[in-house]
């Protein structure tokens, strides 16, 4: 893509603005801001990766990892941030289906051992699972309002705060992963996904871009389970307090 084309996508930024300006909705500051930081996260982005690339140096990969963890983390955080520890719970999450995600990859040699294909694999699997976890928290903050009377019901009967809850956490993890099982039913038929449409775009066989996309959703399927399940797991009993009452 020439610098031209890419400094014509702006248009579609632009037709953003008049909408919004058209309509009052009053986003024209926060779609230039987040226009701003599109464009240099991900050019800095780009020229970190050439180095990386380059390099092809082990602590580089785990560097980039771990500021992708502690990222999404901090992020998927402000869903529930009067609970504290959360971000270090989806920081273990995060970490765990990271590391089972690449050794069942590089184990079965489905991908190299390079960074070309451990960033960004790594990049899909941690940011669908960063939505995973806001996706949960929202639902789990929504369950302690609407059940917060069966929860309450059942400490006082004598259950522990993990069996009082257990009932509202079954359904944040199954209602957070019901975007990526919704994905892929439809995948091909509705969308074509990113990964897939960038090789097709970058001139790669269509049948090969297909492949990669498979490999891609039902990494995303895997770690979608495996994420919802730990951080449901991790953080259940942060929702109450030392003495066993549900948080404000």
């Amino acid at each position: 893509m020439s610098n031209w084309a890419l400094a014509s996508t702006l248009v579609f930024v632009a037709v953003t603005v008049v909408l919004s300006l058209r309509q009052k909705l009053g986003l024209e500051k926060d779609i230039a801001v987040g226009t701003i930081r599109t464009a240099v996260q991900l050019l800095l982005v780009g020229y970190v990766l050439h180095f990386v690339f380059d390099a092809n140096h082990p602590l580089f990969i785990v560097l980039i990892v771990a500021v992708m963890i502690a990222v999404a983390s901090r992020n998927a955080g402000a869903r529930a941030g009067h609970i504290p520890g959360i971000r270090l719970r989806i920081a273990i999450s995060l970490a765990c289906t990271e590391a089972v995600t690449m050794a069942l990859m590089l184990g079965f040699r489905i991908i190299g051992p390079t960074p070309q294909y451990i960033i960004p694999v790594s990049g899909i699997t941690i940011g669908s699972s960063m939505i995973v976890c806001g996706l949960l928290l929202n639902q789990m903050k929504r369950e302690m309002e609407s059940s917060r009377g069966e929860i309450e019901a059942l400490l006082a009967l004598g259950a522990t705060a993990r069996q009082a809850i257990r009932g509202a956490s079954k359904r944040s993890v199954r209602a957070s992963m019901i975007p990526t099982i919704d994905g892929m039913k439809t995948v091909g038929l509705v969308q074509l996904p990113g990964m897939m449409t960038g090789m097709i775009v970058a001139g790669a066989d269509p049948i090969e871009a297909v492949r990669y996309q498979i490999l891609i959703m039902f990494t995303l399927a895997s770690s979608a389970a495996l994420t919802a399940m730990l951080l449901g797991r991790l953080s259940d009993r942060l929702w109450f307090t030392k003495d066993e009452r549900l948080r404000p």
